[in-house]
């Protein structure tokens, strides 16, 4: 079970007036008794169905038997998507397989295959990996709930073009697609050329859909064992069932975040991992927080401009690139450490240089003692210079470990949602910049969009040197 140390979050612990004053977290605790009363509301409406996930079904069943058989007839999965389809498979295959995994011979793999993730259209990377790509071995995951995705849209039709030109008609094959269950182009093309595929919940959103098939598909195909994922995050979901802003962690998490915006003028949240497997979740975090906190307007329709911005770290490298500035530059951020209790695997450091003292203190100890110690070592510094600073502590980096987090943050977003009076599932900003786009590349439906950038677009003024 995953624990969540925030003492160094609150006043007591940092001394004179920074940090959270224990009494307006004891404060909330009634206010959050209505929050959690609705979300508990809209959980029940059918609002968040990410909350129903981890109790898996019949769609986790065939997903696990889809990875088990027809789905090891590749060499190669390859997932074409962006955003909340692509960095939660990101995150998964960062944490839970091997550093190298794509490296290793199919032996040592366990005969599982490789897992590649395309979440960019920069065309020096796609096209290269295509060239690299062994079609007649590789299965694409293509990845849009609304299948109308100019990003994922794009890369899908040149990789169907190659596949078909090399393949013919056995192109289906190799397409698998993982969208709405009911509408949208993919849907469309599911019926018309008899396209594999499997349903995103017409409830969930692409952010919060990491435990959907969009990353449980791809996690049981290179052997990642979905239902420990789901057992994880049905425990927290039980632990976070009560309106106790005390004993519920995802409550403590958001409402002590939204107290460091709101009360200490801290809305840079930093998620810090001391454990490489975690940097890619902390990527995931970012889009998690980002795009459901950040808005214009408030639930009723007010001009509000809310929403932390969420950055990420990774220790030790960036205790040599960004602790000085948390350090000592603003009272801006809040610190979240993700570490991990009992590493797997440790290198023990040799004692080669005893007579010099620069270097002899390092022998007999190890990578793993290292680098637990800096982690300390920098929250003990900030929490000195009265730097908000919290930690999330895994047992191990495992499914389950990592089921029980990506549900509590989740949890804890739309709990932050409701906190910021703000709607944690919508994006208008996002659909906004997508709306220009299409005008601007001539999509049918969205000229007024281009018209609207041509007479808004300033004169281009030419300088060279």
């Amino acid at each position: 079970m995953i624990t969540f140390d925030f003492n160094n979050m609150l006043r007591p612990r940092l001394g004179g007036e920074r940090g959270i004053d224990p009494a307006r977290l004891d404060a909330l605790s009634e206010r959050f008794r209505d929050v959690h009363a609705d979300v508990e509301r809209r959980r029940e409406a059918g609002e968040m169905g990410f909350f129903e996930l981890p109790y898996g079904g019949e769609l986790v069943e065939e997903i696990a038997r889809f990875g088990e058989g027809p789905g090891q007839s590749f060499e190669n999965i390859v997932v074409l998507g962006i955003g909340g389809s692509a960095l939660g498979t990101i995150a998964l295959r960062t944490a839970l397989l091997d550093p190298f995994w794509n490296e290793l011979e199919s032996a040592e793999r366990d005969f599982f295959p490789r897992l590649y993730v395309l979440d960019n259209i920069d065309p020096a990377t796609f096209g290269t990996f295509l060239r690299r790509i062994d079609l007649r071995r590789t299965l694409f995951n293509v990845v849009s709930k609304s299948g109308g995705t100019a990003e994922t849209m794009s890369q899908f039709m040149i990789v169907r073009q190659m596949l078909e030109a090399e393949l013919g008609d056995g192109y289906r094959r190799h397409l698998l697609f993982t969208t709405d269950p009911e509408s949208g182009v993919l849907r469309q093309l599911v019926r018309e050329e008899q396209i594999a595929a499997l349903p995103i919940p017409s409830n969930v959103g692409g952010r919060f859909s990491v435990l959907s098939a969009v990353g449980l598909l791809p996690a049981a195909l290179v052997g990642i064992p979905i239902r420990e994922l789901l057992d994880g995050a049905r425990e927290m979901d039980e632990r976070c069932r009560t309106a106790d802003l005390r004993k519920n962690p995802a409550a403590l998490f958001a409402a002590l975040q939204w107290l460091a915006d709101t009360d200490q003028d801290a809305p840079i949240h930093v998620m810090m991992p001391y454990v490489d497997r975690l940097r890619d979740l902390a990527d995931w975090f970012r889009q998690l927080w980002a795009e459901s906190l950040g808005k214009q307007r408030n639930r009723a329709g007010e001009e509000v401009f809310a929403g932390p911005t969420p950055v990420r770290a990774l220790g030790a490298t960036d205790q040599h690139s960004q602790v000085q500035l948390y350090v000592e530059g603003p009272f801006d951020k809040t610190i979240c450490f993700l570490v991990e209790q009992n590493p797997e695997e440790d290198v023990q450091i040799p004692s080669l240089y005893g007579n010099v003292g620069e270097l002899a203190y390092l022998g007999g100890h190890t990578l793993g003692e290292l680098l637990r110690t800096e982690m300390e070592a920098t929250a003990a510094a900030l929490t000195r210079r009265g730097r908000m600073n919290m930690t999330i502590e895994l047992p191990r980096v495992d499914a389950r470990s990592i089921g029980e987090l990506l549900h509590m943050l989740q949890v804890a977003t739309v709990y932050a949602g409701a906190l910021y009076g703000v709607d944690p599932l919508d994006q208008p900003g996002v659909e906004l910049g997508k709306q220009l786009t299409y005008g601007i590349m001539g999509r049918p439906g969205f000229a007024e969009h281009r018209a609207e950038w041509e007479r808004r677009e300033p004169p281009r003024v030419e300088w060279t040197v």
